[in-house]
């Protein structure tokens, strides 16, 4: 016991989950509501009510909560909209009073009880970058960290990106348990599965225990801790809602009738090997009780054993656009579908560039926020009637991340295999008071989801995908580290904005040297001084210089208008080809006619 007392918190843990279970409370949340019957934040009390507080913590612990979580799972600044210095005393309130509670609980039966910094979800606001969540992620442990927190839980997370940072910070100086929130069909909010969810945070350094909580009922959560070969190396945990609520007047209400088939789930857990157990939403301290009871009939198992799949390090059949081309310069032609249902233009152009040689046909989707046909459907037909091979543009503006999901299943099942993955132009403004932006996830996001689905549901068929490289961005560095994520999340090729000066080229030049990216050019031949000012003043990420412009007139003929763009396309591709992969053609109202000059040799 002596030797025990020289122990850290963490040290304690790890040998108490070595030899037996270890059981958490329930949901602080919803039972306080139960009690209190308020629309506040429970958080709030901690500083307006701090009786209640200390009190729910302690009915916790002596109905056999062996690891108590802080009133603190929405103290961050966007979910209780105040200042950082009001979050960070409702950290310290909350950490000292979980503290006091602890205390008061260890004469009982139970012992030790450990406190663990309870943190979730930070919401995005408008306007705010995944930097600014992950940095207050930081600052919310700092401050745990000060007020001595030796257990952390990052709890009804949809990734892990977010506390990468925070999880580093706090290293090897507590215990950290990551549990991810999930469906009844087992993928997270940003659509991730919860077998890749587990494998990527075994791999997390400064991880402990691994596992999830909310989302599901008993039943639900087994049949997915069921279903993954869990390392064996990390600490598994399970924390289910007490079953599935009602909603009453925008409150969810559990009836709480199950508490003795939660009981016999929790023993379910165990015999798969988890080591922490407890409640989340609708569970109460009878939960607790219960479970206590319940698992203490049982004898200690070890921690489930087995191997993570290996994620995929890519498709294992080359599906791309780029299979057999053997160092070829590919060629992919954007064909914008219809503002309106008539698509005979768009065919009339995809069956042209049927003969052309030209390696893929890409789509947009509905760039600038306007609306246009669907460019996976669009793709779908192009593909049918003309056997080119076809790349949809998708962007994370319009859909989440249930219906990602299902149009990537449905455009599998029509054979697409490439896509073009963007985070996607805003709404205009005139609209948003009617159409809103969904932006679950950036690009980045997107790529990760893929990644998942082509070592899940594509392993046999993976589908191919790239990124979108903006060479024009004022800061450089910043958009060659945004095309290695883009990289590291699965991109195999990358298409640029378009290339109209020395200066652009150049830029493309050393994103390909830094990054070792497959790159394919844009090229854009503007047909007139009014489409050359248009994409100059009108649309961001184009550069067009004033010697593009001096090389077009006001009085010039159509057919001078394309000459003078055909130049400009040699040109461009003449100072890339050292180092691009491909051309990506965007014509101006489709003059796809254009290519094939563009392509010869002498004009």
């Amino acid at each position: 016991m002596k030797k025990d007392l020289c122990l850290s918190e963490k040290e304690l843990l790890r040998k108490e989950l070595n030899k037996n279970f270890v059981l958490f409370d329930g949901a602080f949340g919803t039972y306080y509501g139960r009690l209190y019957e308020t629309e506040e934040l429970p958080e709030l009390a901690n500083t307006m009510y701090p009786e209640r507080v200390r009190g729910i913590h302690e009915e916790y612990g002596k109905a056999g909560a062996q690891l108590i979580r802080t009133n603190t799972f929405a103290t961050n600044t966007v979910s209780m909209k105040a200042s950082w210095e009001t979050v960070a005393e409702n950290i310290r309130q909350g950490y000292r009073l979980a503290k006091e509670a602890a205390e008061t609980c260890q004469d009982s039966p139970i012992g030790k009880i450990f406190i663990a910094a309870d943190i979730g979800p930070i919401p995005y606001e408008a306007g705010s970058g995944r930097e600014a969540v992950s940095e207050e992620y930081v600052e919310i442990c700092k401050v745990f960290l000060e007020e001595g927190a030796e257990v952390f839980v990052f709890e009804t997370l949809a990734d892990l990106e977010d506390i990468r940072e925070a999880v580093s910070l706090i290293g090897d100086k507590a215990f950290v348990i990551v549990q991810f929130c999930v469906n009844q069909f087992g993928y997270s909010n940003n659509g991730l599965s919860a077998r890749k969810l587990i494998g990527q945070a075994e791999k997390m350094p400064g991880v402990d225990a691994v596992g999830f909580n909310c989302g599901v009922g008993p039943g639900h959560m087994q049949q997915m801790i069921k279903s993954i070969a869990f390392s064996g190396e990390k600490f598994i945990s399970a924390l289910p809602n007490a079953g599935y609520p009602q909603i009453v007047k925008d409150r969810m209400i559990f009836d709480n009738q199950n508490v003795r088939y939660f009981a016999e789930k929790a023993a379910d857990f165990a015999k798969e090997g988890v080591g922490l157990i407890g409640g989340c939403c609708g569970t109460t301290p009878e939960y607790i009780c219960a479970m206590k009871e319940r698992l203490s009939s049982m004898e200690p198992l070890q921690r489930k054993a087995g191997k993570i799949s290996a994620e995929t390090d890519g498709p294992s059949k080359d599906n791309s656009f780029f299979a057999g081309k053997n160092g070829k310069k590919l060629i992919a032609v954007e064909l914008a579908p219809p503002l309106g249902s008539d698509d005979e233009t768009l065919m009339d152009a995809a069956h042209l560039l049927e003969k052309s040689g030209v390696d893929v046909l890409t789509f947009p989707d509905s760039p600038s926020g306007r609306t246009r046909a669907d460019s996976i459907l669009m793709a779908e037909k192009v593909q049918r009637e003309t056997g080119i091979c076809v790349m949809p543009h998708i962007c994370c503006r319009d859909k989440n991340a249930i219906a990602m999901r299902s149009q990537l299943l449905g455009a599998h099942i029509n054979g697409i295999r490439n896509f073009l993955v963007i985070t996607g132009d805003p709404i205009p403004t005139m609209a948003r008071g009617s159409v809103k932006s969904v932006f679950n996830f950036d690009a980045v996001g997107l790529m990760r989801i893929m990644n998942d689905m082509n070592s899940e549901q594509f392993v046999k068929e993976p589908v191919c995908y790239g990124g979108a490289i903006n060479q024009g961005r004022r800061n450089l560095e910043i958009e060659i580290a945004r095309v290695k994520k883009k990289m590291e999340a699965g991109a195999t090729f990358f298409l640029t904005q378009p290339v109209s000066t020395g200066e652009s080229a150049e830029r493309v030049r050393r994103i390909k040297e830094e990054t070792g990216a497959r790159i394919l050019c844009g090229i854009m031949p503007f047909v007139s001084l009014k489409n050359a000012a248009f994409m100059k003043n009108e649309m961001t990420g184009i550069d067009v210089s004033e010697e593009v412009l001096a090389r077009y007139r006001e009085d010039m003929t159509r057919e001078e208008g394309e000459r003078a763009g055909i130049l400009l396309a040699k040109e461009m591709m003449a100072l890339t080809e050292a180092f691009a992969d491909g051309y990506y053609f965007s014509f101006p109202f489709n003059r796809v006619g254009m290519l094939q000059k563009i392509l010869e040799k002498e004009m």
